[in-house]
């Protein structure tokens, strides 16, 4: 049976308190805005809004991360039904958290522009899409141009259940858990590209046609990057509802 690797705090489970497990101090002193303290404090706090919608969604990000690494170890031959199961449990919070990135992009709508537009000169260089963690993301799920490690990890399981992807689409329940795994990805294909639709709404209304912080052709740029994960996975499954 396979286990995901974890680590293990150290330190007296008798005196912890809360604000000590989630390291509070620390945590809520990350968010130093770059705009001057002197600026209206509502640009400021602006600003520390957009810094915490960031923040939160590179811990998201972290656990997706971590998640869907450990669905596609679970996946890897020989793994049994609770193999299966337990990599289902990974890929179904995955798609939840998605979920919750794309809610999280709505809220960052009530960023006033006006505010925007004065701190946005203090970010420099720093862009969204330098993000590391998105970028693992992207290459576990994979798109029309760079297969995807996850679906191949999961093509290796099928195959050695002794069946193909194409019976497990055309068997449906009838295929157990890994008609679950195959519907749980392609829950989460849709969740990042509700996500990604999402947040190319925010930005064209936040900058319009202007040239993203990184460098990029801001909205055009990202336009490019609206992919649809496991497109493999989608066309047998197309083909299997016409047989």
């Amino acid at each position: 049976m396979y286990r995901c690797a974890h680590q293990r705090g150290s330190g007296s489970l008798g005196t912890l308190t809360y604000a000590d497990y989630l390291r509070m101090e620390t945590l809520l002193s990350l968010q130093e805005t770059q705009i001057p303290p002197t600026a209206n404090r509502a640009v400021v706090l602006a600003e520390q809004f957009f810094i915490i919608a960031h923040q939160s969604c590179e811990l998201w990000l972290k656990q997706i991360g971590t998640d869907l690494t450990c669905a596609a170890e679970a996946l890897l031959p020989p793994c049994d039904v609770g193999d299966l199961e337990q990599s289902l449990e990974y890929l179904l919070r995955t798609g939840e958290i998605l979920r919750l990135l794309h809610g999280q992009l709505l809220v960052l709508e009530k960023l006033p522009i006006r505010y925007f537009a004065e701190f946005r000169p203090y970010l420099g260089t720093a862009s969204g899409v330098q993000s590391t963690q998105f970028r693992q993301m992207s290459r576990l799920l994979g798109d029309d141009e760079s297969p995807e490690s996850l679906y191949k990890v999961f093509e290796a399981a099928v195959e050695y259940h002794g069946l193909s992807v194409q019976d497990v689409c055309v068997q449906g329940v009838g295929a157990g858990a890994l008609h679950r795994v195959a519907e749980a990805l392609l829950e989460i294909g849709n969740g990042y590209w509700h996500w990604k639709v999402a947040h190319l709404a925010l930005i064209s209304k936040m900058v319009g046609s202007n040239e993203g912080t990184g460098g990029t052709s801001g909205v055009d740029f990202l336009a490019r990057r609206v992919t649809m994960p496991f497109p493999t996975l989608r066309r047998v499954r197309g083909q299997s509802i016409e047989r």
